[in-house]
């Protein structure tokens, strides 16, 4: 994608001269926001996460069983239907370290000044609490609080690619009351709010040309609201299928750009940018599950899922520059594509105190290698977990799960040598993310 504002620099007497600038371009409301919104939308979507790793018990299957597995109280999540088939009341708190290795590498094709970066993810926190109760023999409710979306990144202030971002926060933190109800022997229905609360924060260098580099600011937190709905199916014991939906969740942030360090004309430029209204869709998503008993001690589930990033591509996006016409509203397009999910996972119950976990999965990529940006170091991924269980006491449960999310080298070049950022190219190299839960399970 080229700027709005296009600035060719040449050398002469070993000073350097803007030869053209369109200021026009750059006070274009539209053309603003569409270099804006470029680069946050992308590095919101860096990594490629919309994470199935809640913290739960799952994280010790890769997901397998994600919408069928029903044997805890965040399925309250992962398929509300299945609050039906628990006993009593049950609490699932987990705590979470997930720990990504993204560290760009340049090639001779990079223009830009600076560095490889800092690791741009490393080590971040996360946890959840799910708690369910029966209120009849048929109806069950209950409560979840966890995040499934989002990615913070910091690659410093001083890397190759930092006129497009150099650090990034999108995250969206889920609060979800919900409810299932027990048709049959056989059927369990069930449903939830998802209100998200969304918060974004983000950094990118201005290049001024001459001198040192500029900086542009946007924060803002909305609220978001969505739905979770799930079908439980139990043909005979032992046997379980699960289909969840999960919608959409539109997080409407509305900022105004801050800036400081311009250069002279710059500043004059963007004294008083628009207010910006950036619309971003967490994407809706469905997936289908088994849980299959082979005997006591054995038991198998699969999963299959969809999800709808595609949309999360069509940014939408108002500009209020206090016209007597009103805001500006458009939509822009970043190339990205659905993603299809499969799960295979297997539980082996070696005694009664003791069971284990081990499970694979493969996700496709939401963007190809044309379009993918050195600010989202995405693509297709590998997952294997394995996770153990020890009941320590009638009620009490208490787990360990491992997970390696791995997309091997992943190569990137983005914009162009004439571009006002530059041409950034390289590659991420044993692109991967490490995830180690700890679980707690009580039923009461």
């Amino acid at each position: 994608m080229q700027s709005p504002c296009k600035i060719i620099d040449t050398k002469q007497s070993k000073a350097y001269q803007i030869k053209t600038m369109n200021f026009s371009k750059i006070l274009s409301p539209v053309a603003f926001i569409l270099a804006v919104c470029f680069c946050l939308s992308q590095s919101a979507r860096a990594g490629g996460i919309s994470l199935y790793e809640i913290s739960t018990p799952d994280v010790g299957l890769a997901s397998a069983g994600y919408a069928a597995a029903a044997q805890d109280a965040s399925t309250l999540f992962k398929n509300p239907a299945g609050m039906s088939r628990l006993e009593g009341g049950q609490l699932n708190s987990s705590l979470q370290v997930l720990y990504g290795n993204a560290q760009f590498s340049g090639n001779s094709k990079t223009t830009t000044t600076g560095g490889d970066g800092d690791n741009a993810v490393g080590a971040l926190p996360g946890a959840s609490l799910f708690i369910t109760y029966p209120v009849t023999e048929k109806l069950t409710v209950g409560f979840g609080t966890f995040s499934y979306f989002g990615l913070a990144l910091d690659y410093g202030n001083n890397w190759a690619g930092r006129y497009y971002v150099q650090n990034a926060t999108l995250l969206g933190l889920t609060l979800m009351p919900a409810a299932s109800f027990k048709v049959n022997d056989w059927l369990a229905i069930g449903g939830g709010l998802n209100a998200m609360y969304g918060y974004l924060d983000t950094e990118i260098a201005v290049n001024n040309v001459i001198g040192s580099d500029g900086k542009m600011k946007l924060k803002d937190h909305v609220w978001g609201f969505g739905g979770n709905a799930g079908v439980m199916i139990q043909p005979r014991e032992g046997t379980r299928i699960g289909v969840n939906y999960l919608s959409q969740v539109d997080l409407n942030f509305n900022a105004k750009p801050g800036f400081n360090n311009l250069g002279p004309g710059l500043g004059a430029l963007l004294a008083n940018p628009p207010t910006l209204d950036l619309g971003v869709t967490v994407p809706q998503s469905v997936m289908v599950g088994v849980y299959q008993d082979l005997n006591e001690k054995w038991a198998v589930m699969a999963d299959v899922g969809w999800q709808n990033w595609s949309k999360f591509g069509e940014v939408a996006v108002g500009v209020n520059n206090g016209s007597p016409s009103g805001p500006k509203d458009f939509t822009t397009q970043l190339h990205y594509d659905d993603t299809w999910h499969g799960a295979a996972g297997v539980q082996y119950q070696y005694s009664e105190a003791w069971r284990f976990t081990g499970g694979l999965a493969y996700d496709t990529s939401a963007v190809s290698d044309k379009n993918r940006s050195v600010i989202l170091p995405m693509a297709a991924a590998y997952r294997f977990g394995l996770g153990t269980f020890w009941k320590m006491t009638k009620s009490v449960d208490l787990g360990a799960a491992y997970e390696l999310a791995w997309s091997g080298n992943v190569p990137v070049t983005q914009g162009a040598p004439a571009d006002y950022r530059g041409e950034v190219s390289g590659s991420y190299n044993n692109l991967c993310f490490s995830f180690v839960s700890l679980n707690l399970n009580w039923r009461f």
